[in-house]
């Protein structure tokens, strides 16, 4: 990873975090006895919230709500970014466009200069005007070194207000995928209140009551849940067309998914973004419960998990080594067997479902891989890891004992099956797997300091560009502690120049892109410096007891994301507020 966070690692890590725990593929482990009664209405004062007027959710928070700071991104409070904070685009992954959100419109009036054209009418909650200068100062606060998204200004020259409804960006270099990504997900706060705030209060401030420009306002929290109440006020109700349903929005902070169960079965919860087991006794059930799909996989795919070997360990240095690796695992029995065929085989990519235009189907024809045992020996056996002692497992050139570990976190009990599956199918080709199960933080320290043999790791949602996805592959340089990319500590310099080549392509030239990923692909399925398993779902299962018209794949159902995970909101999250309908209209 570079000396400072990429732009784009916090907000795609926290997502992760809920991905990883809830909305990734990871169960947490269940709370003993917790019970699994109907979250109450106000937590101050229970039962005071209309039911048909308020919506419950959960699948986000496992504990009391932080803060409220949207510019520390990794763990504010669900719908601080999203409800009470905006952007200034939203983006659709049905249609793959920008959305003009608090921007009417935006473009590149030069090869380095982007200028956004903010709405008239737009207003804070505390009825102060949102104008251009809110706009270039919150950009601007990516001045400060230690903030999250410091490095955008290693491109970015300046944010200026030119006038009250005109931002111009001036850009050393136009990073366009990464612009893209950026429009969508940095966060816009008042300059009136945040202008007096130390760097230390910018950074690590709990906000606790907010000022934001979204279509609800903080109303309040305590220990288990937030409470926002939509505004009347709201500015996208004219200038968008738009209005979401629930005056009110309770999230839940649930302790394990079993109550997240108990909750949505006893109609105490409309919208459930946790990993739960089942689904298909729940969807094919009376029990009033939708998903997005009917039947397998029943869930939007939301990121890749993937296999990661350690390429500065012996023998996962070895590109025939890793490409036999991964023919060794029988990912379709994960799929089937750990699953219940929740989520899907992913592509030897590992480009998600969504991004498929820019598989190049010849490069995985091939070089792509798949689960075939018998290859894997025969790669393993042409590499020179040959079975010299007759005990089944292959040793390393030099004779050596290979002897790997698999980590993923304890109590994570869907990913601790899948690492057993994975150990099981790997030593039946030779190869000696062992899977170890650290506390959550254990295996991060470890994962940081290179400090392990292989690991699963999911840590890149959905966004705009495949970019993204192979930021993460091939980022360099790699540094000592590597907190967010590359955990693999994989160098391969013409990889990493093709991954900024991507960046710089527009983001509206399709053949463009397709020609720069086609030789990372190739580079990808050479080198195998990851190895793709599955998709995660996007968790999302829904009650229909008080709100109706869940997003579907139902003809003439909405499409967009049904899910509050952090960053969600703006990737059609928001967008499912306001299509849902009161279950008795």
């Amino acid at each position: 990873m570079r000396k400072r966070a990429r732009i784009l690692v916090p907000l795609l890590a926290a997502a992760m975090a809920a991905a990883a725990c809830s909305g990734g593929g990871a169960t947490l482990p269940t709370q003993g006895s917790q019970g699994a009664s109907p979250p109450a209405g106000n937590p101050g004062n229970p039962g005071s919230l209309p039911r048909n007027e308020t919506l419950y959710t959960t699948g986000t928070q496992w504990g009391p709500p932080a803060h409220f700071n949207p510019i520390r991104e990794g763990d504010h409070a669900t719908g601080t970014k999203g409800l009470v904070y905006e952007t200034l685009f939203h983006y659709d992954p049905n249609t793959a466009k920008l959305v003009p959100w608090l921007a009417e419109s935006g473009s590149w009036t030069s090869d380095t200069v982007y200028e956004a054209k903010i709405r008239s009418g737009v207003t804070w909650s505390d009825g102060k005007p949102l104008t251009a200068k809110d706009v270039a100062f919150s950009y601007g606060l990516g001045k400060i070194e230690t903030i999250s998204f410091h490095n955008l200004f290693d491109w970015l020259k300046s944010a200026e207000a030119i006038d009250d409804k005109t931002v111009r960006f001036t850009f050393s270099k136009a990073n366009y995928q990464e612009w893209d990504f950026n429009l969508y997900s940095r966060v816009i706060v008042p300059e009136h209140i945040w202008a007096g705030r130390s760097e230390e209060e910018v950074l690590n401030g709990a906000n606790e009551k907010p000022v934001g420009s979204g279509a609800y306002t903080y109303q309040s929290h305590d220990q288990d849940r937030v409470v926002y109440v939509r505004r009347d006020d709201w500015w996208g109700k004219s200038a968008l067309g738009k209005e979401p349903k629930p005056r009110y929005i309770v999230d839940v902070a649930t302790p394990g998914n079993e109550v997240a169960m108990g909750m949505l079965l006893q109609k105490g919860l409309d919208l459930s973004n946790n990993f739960l087991p089942g689904v298909a006794n729940l969807v094919n059930g009376n029990f009033g419960i939708t998903t997005f799909y009917n039947e397998p996989p029943y869930m939007l795919s939301a990121n890749t998990a993937w296999l990661v070997p350690n390429t500065t360990r012996k023998p996962m240095d070895d590109p025939a080594f890793r490409k036999a690796l991964a023919a060794s695992v029988d990912t379709k029995k994960i799929v089937e067997g750990v699953y219940g065929n929740l989520v899907k085989v992913a592509s030897p990519t590992g480009l998600l479902p969504q991004w498929d235009q820019f598989v190049d189907q010849a490069v995985v024809g091939g070089s792509g891989f798949a689960f075939d045992t018998a290859k894997a020996r025969k790669t393993l056996a042409d590499g020179g890891y040959r079975d010299r002692d007759g005990d089944g497992l292959v040793e390393n050139k030099d004779g050596s004992k290979i002897k790997l570990t698999l980590m993923v976190p304890t109590g994570w009990t869907d990913w601790m099956e899948a690492a057993r599956t994975i150990a099981t199918s790997a030593k039946a080709a030779g190869i000696d797997v062992t899977p170890d199960f650290p506390d959550f933080n254990a295996l991060v320290e470890k994962r940081s300091k290179g400090d392990f043999d292989l690991l699963v790791n999911n840590e890149r949602q959905l966004s705009n560009t495949p970019w993204t996805y192979y930021d993460y592959v091939f980022q360099l340089p790699v540094n000592k502690t590597q907190n967010t990319v590359n955990f693999g500590r994989y160098e391969n310099k013409r990889a990493w120049e093709l991954v900024q080549q991507l960046n710089q392509v527009r983001t509206d030239d399709v053949a463009g892109m397709k020609a720069v990923i086609s030789q990372i692909q190739r580079i990808h399925l050479d080198e195998m410096p990851i190895i793709p398993l599955w998709y995660n779902g996007l968790w999302a299962q829904s009650s229909v007891a008080t709100w109706k018209n869940w997003p579907s794949a139902a003809q003439g159902a909405p499409k967009s994301a049904p899910v509050m995970w952090r960053h969600w909101l703006e990737l059609g999250g928001f967008e499912t507020l306001t299509q849902i309908q009161p279950a008795g209209s």
